[in-house]
């Protein structure tokens, strides 16, 4: 596996709630789990922040993608222009500004989904 050392980053930033459990969390949990990917991590940016923060399904998503092996980080401007910080971070998920480690990602030969 080379694409950079079999390293995924999904990046969701569609707030649609079908398109999160049938596609995002779905091909998350299972890229980890078979494993399709070494590493998988996904960034919550943008619309999805308010989602993840105040939807009690969503956030059993969350915490059984981080049970299995999911990294999960989201941009910190996102939840700190809704309001959010707090309820994300008491999720276990990564709060920092993610503008440099998206930059980063896109600059590599690491595999990214956007969704």
């Amino acid at each position: 596996m080379n694409k950079a050392e079999g390293k995924l980053l999904v990046l969701w930033t569609n707030a649609d709630k079908e398109t999160a459990i049938q596609m995002v969390f779905m091909y998350t949990k299972n890229a980890k789990l078979k494993p399709w990917w070494e590493e998988v991590t996904l960034l919550i940016w943008g619309a999805p922040t308010r989602l993840v923060a105040e939807d009690e399904e969503i956030q059993a998503y969350i915490r059984d993608l981080q049970q299995a092996g999911v990294r999960t980080i989201a941009c910190k401007k996102c939840a700190e222009n809704i309001g959010v910080t707090e309820a994300l971070e008491a999720q276990n998920i990564e709060v920092f500004y993610t503008g440099v480690f998206l930059t980063d990602w896109l600059k590599s030969d690491k595999a990214l989904l956007t969704v």
